[in-house]
């Protein structure tokens, strides 16, 4: 990650709620809309997050707060594994 990375802090005490996408044979049905499964705080859904099998990760988001540059409103799977793996270095 780049220079803003290091003078950048993520709030993961915001709240957030982590949503599941209907699938069918392990992929997203794009003709449904996600489900809420887990509310907390950012913190809290990326632990809940990363306690899914890797196989399936795909098939979920988290929904919080936009805090830019690092944090959008919507963080995909791969957005949530880089946040988690860089949750202590950006507190």
């Amino acid at each position: 990650m780049g220079d803003g990375v290091a003078d950048s802090k993520v709030d993961f005490s915001a709240l957030a709620a982590l949503h599941k996408w209907p699938s069918l044979a392990n992929q997203r049905r794009l003709d449904r809309e996600p489900y809420q499964i887990s509310e907390g705080t950012l913190d809290e859904c990326i632990s809940v997050f990363m306690e899914k099998p890797a196989t399936t990760r795909h098939l979920y988001e988290i929904r919080t707060v936009a805090q830019p540059p690092l944090v959008t409103g919507i963080l995909s799977s791969e957005h949530i594994i880089e946040l988690s793996r860089w949750r202590e270095f950006l507190r």
